[in-house]
């Protein structure tokens, strides 16, 4: 059987945890779980007939106390960069961040979830405005945690670039 280690990586609070949760057990919890250095969970997979286990390593959130380990990032196949749709901010320390994983993992697949759609009347810009000015720049897609949307989609994605690669 295939395995394939995939990467979280974001700010704090910005529903890494929350995401693995519902792809693997298709669970939410509204209550706050700061991850502290790395969670991993697995899941199987199918592909086109192929199983593949993934191995996902929630990562804690990056901030100012805190930097990401360059150890937590080996082996990665692949990575998704999430990002917070009613916190901006989240989006530049998601382009750094993913500067950082590239240096760290190389050319691997990747994508970038801008979560928390089930708030997007509180989001400053638009999930279209953000396509826009994103466009070209990531995979992007848009998720909720909260509700499932794009969530599973955006994990099998990934599974199907890091195993066509």
């Amino acid at each position: 059987m295939i395995r394939k280690k995939i990467c979280m990586i974001g700010s704090f609070s910005v529903g890494k945890t929350s995401l693995v949760s519902r792809f693997v057990h298709n669970l939410f919890s509204d209550r706050y779980q700061t991850t502290i250095g790395v969670r991993v969970d697995k899941k199987i997979v199918s592909l086109d007939g192929e199983e593949c286990t993934l191995v996902l390593w929630d990562v804690h959130g990056e901030d100012e106390f805190q930097r990401i380990r360059d150890s937590y990032l080996r082996g990665a196949s692949g990575y998704l960069l999430v990002a917070d749709g009613t916190r901006p901010s989240t989006l530049s320390t998601a382009a750094t961040l993913d500067e950082r994983v590239r240096g760290a993992c190389g050319p691997v697949p990747s994508s970038l979830l801008v979560n928390k759609l089930d708030l997007v009347e509180s989001w400053e810009e638009s999930p279209e405005a953000v396509r826009e000015k994103l466009e070209g720049a990531w995979d992007l897609r848009f998720t909720s945690a909260k509700t499932g949307e794009g969530a599973e989609e955006a994990f099998v994605e990934l599974t199907r670039r890091m195993l066509d690669s």
